[in-house]
């Protein structure tokens, strides 16, 4: 059975061309006008497939995840230089920080400087403080700490940035920044994540639960921390009082997992 999210319609292909994500935030619809996916933010590199009617068909090129943008959310391809590294940022209209803000970035947006300042650096969306950027390619190690830069973000079904995320935006966020590739959705990602855990293994930092539907990255070996619709926010959770709690709604975990973790370059 083919998988829509990761198959792509031939009836919509009809070129392959690189592009990226030239606005703050953007929704991968499952057809045009249609309903969200997953989103998409900015310096995201993607594959365009096809357009029409004022929307590109696209693959996004770190999850391979397939659908629908409005094509003005589209920018040309550039080679990435930067990497946002705070849950947002602002970029400035100049040099100073007083200075309009043209627009927000969300965590993992990638950005290609133009030039350089002692305090920031200069690119197309703007002037953005050094001091939430991190070089393209330079990868962290603990995903349980990037996890927690997004504590306190509104749970939003779907949503992939610092203004509202969902579980699995939260855990592929987390692994991206690690050097670990990662599915869009909770499905994928316990489908290709990590090594299986027996029943009754201890839980240790950046161990993974599952249940259907839904994800969650262990924070120690007694906390949770997840976006999720029962707080509608990105928040700690002792791990027994989330097993129970979920268990009454959407049932058991399905799966421990735990995570290779690369080191940093």
């Amino acid at each position: 059975m083919t998988d829509r999210r990761t198959t792509p319609n031939p009836a919509w292909v009809d070129s392959s061309a690189p592009a990226q994500i030239g606005v703050t935030l953007t929704d991968l619809l499952d057809a045009p006008n249609g309903m969200r996916d997953r989103q998409l933010i900015y310096g995201d590199p993607i594959t365009v497939l096809g357009a029409r009617d004022g929307h590109s068909y696209v693959r996004s090129d770190k999850d391979g995840y397939i659908g629908f943008v409005q094509t003005t959310a589209l920018a040309n391809a550039t080679r990435p230089t930067h990497r946002i590294i705070t849950r947002t940022s602002h970029a400035y209209a100049r040099a100073d920080m007083k200075s309009p803000d043209h627009v927000t970035l969300s965590y993992g947006s990638r950005l290609t400087a133009l030039s350089e300042t002692p305090k920031f650096i200069e690119t197309v969306a703007g002037f953005v403080p050094r001091q939430h950027l991190t070089p393209e390619g330079h990868w962290h190690e603990d995903p349980a700490a990037v996890a927690e830069i997004f504590l306190g973000t509104p749970y939003l079904w779907g949503g992939n940035s610092g203004t509202g995320i969902d579980c699995s935006g939260l855990v592929q966020a987390a692994c991206l920044a690690c050097n670990i590739d990662c599915g869009g959705d909770s499905d994928q990602q316990a489908r290709t994540l990590g090594s299986a855990l027996p029943e009754g293994t201890v839980p240790r930092r950046n161990d993974l639960f599952f249940w259907k539907g839904h994800v969650a990255l262990v924070f120690d070996s007694e906390t949770l921390i997840h976006a999720n619709a029962h707080h509608m926010t990105t928040a700690f959770e002792p791990i027994k009082t989330a097993l129970a709690r979920i268990a009454k709604s959407d049932g058991p975990r399905t799966a421990h997992k735990r995570l290779k973790l690369h080191l940093a370059k």
